[in-house]
């Protein structure tokens, strides 16, 4: 229910904003930045026209839940109160003297906080071996941070002597937002970093078609080796951490190729550990487990960030793309420029920047595999998510509002008379 009651708070904003723009707008809002969502793929919302016929009418949008300012905002927040002041600095729009406009000034902030009382606290739920986990929050990884929340990670870190938590999309997104960001807004420090890997996509990287991937290919694999090896060299030069790279094997992986990615890997100092959890649930994460509990109780590494917090803009977001991603320039479209110059002059300047774009690349470009080097990453847009503390730098072909693929999967689900789901996987 968690995601529903986001879906909830995020459009009663939006439907406070339209009604205080209906009674005569005394705030005097003139550009409403601020979206309606839905957890539903439909591409044919990412652009509509709202309020057709009243004196609100304008051209809006919606995003996926998972991609609403609110969703980010509920895994950083510290506690209710918390909550609410975030949920007050939201920026729903500029008026007409270009100073932003925020929930707080529409007086919603308690209300959204109301429907989201029962949704920040996190979920316990348990493995299929009886293992405690908490499930709490999912940001979209590519526009917003990416990791659970605050509150799901320090309470397993009370509960446990080891807790591991998750960052979507590699380290050039999920981890680079969850050092950058999260561990920056929480004050957590990582003792240790698992870095998951499969043959499969390292040839995939290496250029090799998605339908000969159960093939040995050591040449394919060799070329998609730089990919990960960046990673690893992410982890350890740029926030000086110790990692382990877990192999999730695959019946059709050889022992070559396994080899190959060992001795790798070994070379940057760096163990490579199989896991086959999937096959032999908790047995077949024991070395995983036991390489992990060693980083942290043997390897002490010296935790930083990829920049600091009075850095510019324009310079954090070089920063990564020059250090995280292997790029060598930012080009920043006048619109782009902009908007930093504008979020500059508000005081949004010191916030961490969280970047946008595809998972497929380190660059902005998805066909560019492997580990490219010399590009330039094309900022097209610069927005402010002031509640959740951050600024959004949008580049590629990024979409917060996904499709529906040719098949959709609701064509191959059903429910069967004993009120089973059938056809999910």
């Amino acid at each position: 229910g968690d995601i529903h009651a986001i879906t909830a708070a995020n459009n009663l904003l939006a439907a406070m904003i339209d009604n205080h723009i209906y009674w005569g707008n005394t705030l005097g809002i003139k550009e409403v930045t601020w979206h309606r969502c839905l957890d539903v793929n439909d591409r044919a919302l990412r652009a509509v026209r709202s309020g057709v016929g009243m004196n609100c009418e304008r051209d809006d949008r919606f995003d996926i839940t998972a991609a609403s300012e609110i969703m980010a905002i509920l895994c950083l927040a510290d506690d209710i109160d918390d909550l609410k002041r975030r949920l007050g600095n939201i920026v729903v729009g500029l008026n007409n003297d270009g100073k932003p406009v925020t929930a707080r000034d529409l007086k919603a902030e308690e209300a959204m906080t109301i429907l989201l009382k029962d949704a920040i606290k996190p979920n316990l739920v348990q493995t299929l071996e009886g293992v405690p986990a908490f499930v709490h929050g999912g940001p979209f990884a590519n526009i917003a941070h990416g990791c659970n929340s605050v509150q799901a990670t320090r309470m397993a870190l009370s509960y446990a002597d080891y807790a591991v938590t998750e960052a979507g999309f590699g380290a050039d997104l999920g981890a680079e937002k969850f050092l950058d960001i999260k561990c920056r807004a929480a004050g957590l420090t990582p003792d240790a970093v698992v870095l998951v890997a499969t043959v499969r996509a390292l040839k995939m990287h290496g250029g090799l078609a998605k339908t000969a991937l159960a093939e040995e290919n050591l040449d394919a694999l060799e070329r998609g080796l730089p990919n990960l090896l960046r990673h690893l060299s992410n982890l350890k030069n740029v926030y000086g951490l110790p990692a382990v790279v877990a192999v999730n094997r695959f019946p059709t992986d050889t022992d070559r190729e396994i080899d190959c990615i060992i001795e790798k890997c070994r070379a940057l100092g760096v163990n490579v550990v199989l896991s086959t959890v999937w096959a032999d649930g908790g047995r077949g994460g024991e070395a995983l487990a036991r390489e992990v509990v060693r980083l942290c109780e043997e390897e002490h590494g010296n935790f930083r960030y990829c920049y600091p917090d009075d850095l510019g803009i324009a310079d954090k977001v070089r920063a990564v793309v020059r250090k995280v991603y292997g790029g060598s320039d930012v080009q920043f479209l006048p619109a782009a420029e902009k908007q930093i110059v504008r979020l500059t002059e508000l005081g949004y300047g010191n916030l961490p920047v969280c970047i946008a774009k595809t998972q497929y690349s380190f660059s902005d470009d998805p066909t560019k595999l492997g580990a490219p080097e010399g590009f330039t990453v094309t900022v097209k847009q610069v927005k402010v998510s002031a509640g959740a503390g951050f600024v959004v730098v949008l580049t590629g072909d990024i979409m917060t509002m996904p499709g529906l693929p040719r098949v959709p999967a609701a064509e191959k689900i059903d429910v069967t008379d004993d009120g089973r789901i059938v056809g999910l996987f």
